[in-house]
C-alpha cells in the first residue's frame, strides 16, 4: 500500500524578507538597477537601523553638552578664591565648630581645640581613645565655652572649655546597665547655652530631652576658683583620667586614691545639667471613650489652643467604618501601593524659640529677651507643630505625659523646618511642597507658598534681608520700612529655588537652578550666610564650593584647596561657617593614589580657611531704611501698624475667659442633668 512519507523532519521554516516589516521609505521602485546592490537585505537593514538611531542619540547628546558648554563660558566666570591660612590636625577631623576666639575640631580619638588667631593648637583631650562624630559650641562669656560632642556610640559628652582646657562634666546618657543605653540621633544646643537638646532613641521608641545648663554657676565657680583648670589640663590626655576627671568635678572623694591630681578645696565644683522636659512622640488617634460632649469638654484645658486631637467625640465603630468605605473606594491603590499602617514616629526636628506673641509666659515669670522661652517640635509623618515652654520650675518633677502648651496643625505632614536667626519667622514646609513663613512676633502666617511642580523639599533655610530683625518702632506715628523675608528652598533632585515673602505684599517663587543633567553636580549641602544679604554657599558631589548671590541667580566666587588636597567627603562635606569672623573651615585630605580605605586611614587632616571679608565687593550695600510717616502711609498699612501696636500692649495680652465660661456653664448643665434623672427616679 502506498503512502506518504517525509524525506525530511518537519521544521519550522526560516522567516524570509516579506516577513519585516517595510518602512514607507522603503516601499519604492529602483530607477537604477545597479542601487539593488546598495540596499541590504534583512536582517541587516534592522541591524542598520538600530546602530543608526544609537549614533543620533549619541550626537544629541553630545550637542546638547556643547550647547551647555558654550552657554557656560558665555556666564559670567566666578572668582576663585584660595585659602588665606591652613593647619594640620592629628586624626581624621569628623566635625568643626567654632565659639569666640577658638576653632574646636572632633578627631578619631578625642577633641582639640586651636586658636582662630593663628591656628595653632591649644589643647586636647584624648582620655577615653573614642571617635567624635557630631560637635556644638557656644560662648558663655568670660573665656568660657560650653561643648556637647557626640562619639560614634552614641553618647554625648557635656565639657566647659575654660581658661584654655576642656573640664568633663558629664556623659547625658551614659548608663551602668550597658543593654538600657540610649543611642544619640540628634543634638542642638541653644544660641547662649542656656539649654540643651537630645533626641535618644532605643530598640522600641523614641523620645526628646532638654536639658538647662547651669551656666551662671559654672562662670561663678570659674571665677572662684581661676587656676582649678591649669590643674586638671595636665591629666586631659592620659587615658585612665575620665573617671578622675569627672569625680574631682562632682566631688567624689574617692578620687583622691587614683588621681595624680588631688581634689582639693581649688578645684571647681560644676553643677550638673538638670532635665528639664521629657517630649515623647503623639501616640495614633483612637475611638473616644467619652458618654456626651460635656464630658469632652471638661477635659479641655481652658479652651485657648488647639490640641493633638485625642479629646473627641469619634467611636472605634466609626473609624472602622470609615476605613471600610475608604478601603472598597480605593481598593486598587491600595492594593498597588500596599496599605501603609500609621506607626508611632522615631524622628524629629526641634528649635529653641525667643520669646514672642505666640509662647506667653505667666506675669510672674521674667522674660529674658535673648533666652529661649520654648521649643518647636515637629515629629516625621506628623502634621501638628507643637510649642512648649521651658519655665517650669526645676523642683517639679518631670511629666512622663507632658502635653504641648501651644499646637499649630497643617495641612500635609511637615518635612522640614527652620527659625531665622533673630527667632522672628518660623518655616514649616509640608510633604506636599507646601511653604508657610510664620512671623512669631504677631502670630499669622506671613506667606503661603507651594511649589507646582511635583517635587520633594529636602531643607529650607532663612538668608539675610534687611532689618529682617528691625522691628521697633523710633518714635509715635512713624515705623520702619518692611523688610523682605527670604527664604531658600532645597529640594531633592538638587533643584532651589528662592521665596520672597513682603510684611505688606504678596509673595513670589523663583527657580534659582534646576536640576542637573550631571549627577557629579548634585548639591550635597547649602548655608546661608549671614555676612552678606542674598547670600548662599553650596557644595557639591564634585568638590566644588561655591558663593552664590541669590539676587541675579550667579555664582560668584569659588573656593579652590590646593591641588594636591580633595574636598573630604564631598557628598557629606566637612565645614563650618564662622558669623563671628566671616569665614569658612573646610576639611581636605591630601590626595593619595592608594584606595579610598587607605586615605580614610590617614593619621591627619587639613584644615583651610577662607576668609569672607574681601568678597564684599560682590554683595551690593544695605541702603538705610528711612522712615516713613503714618498719615503717608496706605490703609492697609496703616491698620496692621496699629493692630501690632495693639497686640503688644498690655491691654491685648489679657486672656478671654470664653471658655472658663463655657466650662463653668456645662458644669452646671450636667448638675441640672443629674438632678432631673435623681427627681425621675424618685
Amino acid at each position: 500500500m502506498a503512502a506518504n512519507i517525509r524525506r525530511h523532519p518537519l521544521e519550522i521554516p526560516p522567516p524570509s524578507a516579506k516577513d519585516w516589516p517595510k518602512d514607507d521609505k522603503e516601499d519604492f521602485f529602483l530607477q537604477d538597477p545597479d542601487q539593488k546592490r546598495d540596499v541590504l537585505p534583512q536582517p541587516f537593514r534592522m541591524i542598520s537601523k538600530l546602530v543608526m538611531q544609537v549614533f543620533e542619540s549619541a550626537m544629541e547628546i553630545i550637542e546638547r553638552r556643547e550647547m551647555l558648554r558654550e552657554a557656560q563660558k558665555r556666564k559670567v566666570q566666578p572668582t576663585k578664591c584660595s585659602p588665606t591660612a591652613e593647619f594640620q590636625v592629628t586624626g581624621r577631623a569628623n566635625c568643626l565648630a567654632v565659639s569666640g576666639k577658638y576653632i574646636f575640631v572632633g578627631l578619631s580619638v578625642g577633641l582639640a581645640a586651636f586658636s582662630t588667631c593663628d591656628c595653632k593648637e591649644i589643647c586636647a583631650w584624648d582620655a577615653v581613645k573614642t571617635e567624635i562624630c557630631a560637635l556644638h559650641a557656644s560662648d558663655l562669656g568670660n573665656e568660657s565655652h560650653v561643648l556637647l560632642a557626640v562619639d560614634e556610640m552614641g553618647l554625648v559628652w557635656l565639657f566647659c572649655f575654660h581658661k584654655e582646657s576642656f573640664l568633663l562634666i558629664k556623659a547625658l546618657n551614659e548608663v551602668e546597665d550597658i543593654s538600657k543605653r540610649s543611642t544619640c540621633v540628634e543634638v542642638v544646643l541653644s544660641p547662649g547655652g542656656d539649654y540643651a537638646g537630645v533626641l535618644l532613641q532605643d530598640s522600641t521608641k523614641a523620645w526628646l530631652e532638654i536639658y538647662q545648663l547651669p551656666k551662671d554657676s559654672w562662670l561663678r565657680e570659674m571665677e572662684k576658683n581661676p587656676g582649678a583648670a591649669e590643674g586638671l589640663a595636665c591629666i586631659e590626655r592620659r587615658p585612665s583620667c575620665t573617671s578622675v576627671v569627672t569625680q574631682e568635678l562632682h566631688g567624689d572623694s574617692s578620687a583622691e586614691m587614683d588621681s595624680p591630681v588631688s581634689a582639693n578645696q581649688s578645684d571647681p565644683m560644676l553643677d550638673l545639667p538638670v532635665l528639664l522636659l521629657t517630649v515623647k512622640p503623639p501616640e495614633p488617634i483612637t475611638g473616644s471613650s467619652f458618654e456626651s460632649p460635656l464630658d469632652g469638654l471638661k477635659e479641655v484645658d481652658d479652651g485657648s489652643m488647639l490640641g493633638l486631637g485625642y479629646n473627641h467625640l469619634i467611636k472605634d465603630f466609626q473609624w472602622e467604618l470609615q476605613e471600610a468605605i475608604f478601603r472598597s473606594t480605593y481598593r486598587e491603590y491600595l492594593e498597588a501601593e500596599g496599605v501603609i499602617k500609621e506607626e508611632i514616629p522615631r524622628h524629629a526636628t526641634f528649635h529653641f524659640l525667643l520669646p514672642s506673641q505666640v509662647l506667653q509666659v505667666g506675669p510672674d515669670m521674667e522674660i529674658q529677651p535673648d533666652v529661649p522661652a520654648g521649643i518647636g517640635v515637629h515629629w516625621d509623618g506628623n502634621h501638628n507643630f507643637c510649642l512648649y515652654l521651658l519655665n517650669h520650675p526645676l523642683n517639679e518633677q518631670v511629666d512622663s505625659d507632658l502635653k504641648p502648651d501651644v499646637v499649630w496643625p497643617c495641612a500635609a505632614p511637615i518635612a522640614c523646618s527652620t527659625v531665622s536667626s533673630c527667632s522672628r519667622y518660623l518655616a514649616l514646609a509640608g510633604e506636599d511642597a507646601t511653604i508657610t513663613i510664620w512671623d512669631k512676633h504677631l502670630g499669622f502666617p506671613l506667606s503661603v507658598t507651594a511649589i507646582l511642580e511635583e517635587r520633594f523639599i529636602r531643607s529650607i533655610h532663612f538668608l539675610r534681608s534687611s532689618a529682617a530683625a528691625r522691628d521697633d518702632t523710633p518714635c509715635p506715628g512713624t515705623g520702619p520700612v518692611y523688610p523682605i523675608v527670604q527664604l531658600l528652598v532645597l529640594c531633592t533632585d538638587s533643584s532651589y529655588y528662592l521665596v520672597k515673602a513682603p510684611r505688606a505684599g504678596k509673595s513670589s517663587i523663583t527657580l534659582l537652578a534646576d536640576r542637573p543633567e550631571d549627577p557629579n553636580c548634585t548639591v550635597s549641602a547649602v548655608v546661608p550666610i549671614l555676612a552678606f544679604p542674598s547670600a548662599v554657599l553650596i557644595f557639591c558631589w564634585d568638590g566644588t564650593v561655591s558663593l552664590m548671590n541669590t539676587d541675579t541667580s550667579q555664582t560668584v566666587y569659588c573656593f579652590r584647596i590646593p591641588p594636591s588636597h580633595a574636598v573630604a567627603s564631598p557628598w557629606q562635606p566637612v565645614f563650618t561657617v564662622d558669623s563671628v569672623n566671616s569665614c569658612l573651615l573646610l576639611r581636605g585630605d591630601k590626595q593619595h593614589q592608594d584606595s579610598e580605605l587607605a586615605q580614610r586611614k590617614t593619621s591627619h587632616s587639613t584644615i583651610f580657611l577662607f576668609d569672607f571679608n574681601p568678597l564684599k565687593e560682590a554683595f551690593p550695600k544695605e541702603p538705610n531704611l528711612p522712615l516713613k510717616s503714618l498719615q503717608s502711609l496706605p490703609w492697609f498699612e496703616r491698620c496692621n501698624i496699629f493692630l501690632r501696636d495693639r497686640q503688644q500692649s498690655p491691654l491685648g495680652l489679657e486672656e478671654p475667659k470664653y471658655w472658663s465660661r463655657l466650662k463653668t456653664q456645662a458644669a452646671a448643665m450636667d448638675k441640672e442633668k443629674q438632678k432631673v434623672k435623681g427627681q425621675k427616679k424618685q
